[in-house]
């Protein structure tokens, strides 16, 4: 036994003190003999309001990474999981992939981030031509692009929702996020991906992918899913989508 409310497997979770939403989405899946540990990065300057900014913001989250994973590690996890994406997609896919190799080697853990998480989600739900929104400005929004295209996915469209700051990523409200979906949805897209840990919409996805009949892939439910999958667990999670539903 890992520990009383971890009985199955503790995961470590990195997250920027600016954010409210991860830690909910997973709490929220009610799953039984799981348990998370937070490790937050410090964010004193949430300011994103244009590139600049958002530069400046990725070197906060650089800059504090290290004390969180630390933290996290005091709870003796079995996994980290980062519950923050932009860090994850920057330098396309050979970034991801230092990226993750620098946490195994500072944790000797297991590692679950949202740009892999994503690009498994979408390999296993056979989905090839994509869509992208992002809470990001467009430096990030091109990374995020660079990356899924050389994962080998054709990327129809991205769009940024341009969040002044870090905080207000959660205030965004089912009606834009829908409006989003509306503008980026085609008959050639085959699926619609949200990267943005900070944004609330984990049971809106749900929802849209019902009406739409095709995958809309939330990223703490990808990121979730993959730490799940990759550890062994097949729990299946209704109320997610189709990720956690069905596969």
């Amino acid at each position: 036994m890992t520990n009383a409310v971890g009985a199955r497997a503790v995961f470590g979770v990195i997250v920027p003190s600016t954010n409210t939403v991860v830690e909910h989405d997973y709490w929220r899946a009610g799953l039984p003999g799981i348990a998370y540990r937070a490790g937050s990065m410090y964010i004193p300057n949430p300011a994103m309001g244009d590139d600049n900014d958002f530069q400046a913001l990725l070197g906060q989250i650089r800059a504090s990474i290290d004390t969180a994973v630390r933290d996290a590690l005091t709870a003796e996890p079995d996994r980290m999981v980062m519950g923050m994406s932009a860090e994850t997609f920057w330098g396309g896919v050979e970034g991801n992939a230092a990226f993750e190799q620098r946490l195994r080697d500072r944790t000797g853990l297991p590692v679950t981030t949202g740009a892999s998480s994503c690009r498994a989600a979408l390999h296993d739900l056979g989905c090839r031509r994509i869509a992208v929104f992002s809470p990001y400005q467009p430096i990030a929004d091109r990374e995020v692009g660079r990356f899924f295209t050389e994962a080998g996915f054709q990327v129809a469209a991205i769009t940024g929702l341009r969040c002044p700051t870090a905080m207000d990523i959660a205030k965004v409200g089912r009606a834009r996020l829908r409006e989003v979906i509306a503008e980026l949805d085609s008959p050639g897209v085959e699926a619609i991906v949200q990267v943005g840990t900070n944004l609330s919409f984990v049971a809106q996805a749900d929802e849209l992918e019902r009406e739409l009949g095709k995958p809309v892939i939330a990223i703490n439910a990808a990121t979730l899913w993959h730490a799940l999958r990759e550890h062994g667990f097949e729990d299946r999670i209704d109320g997610a989508g189709t990720l956690l539903r069905n596969h």
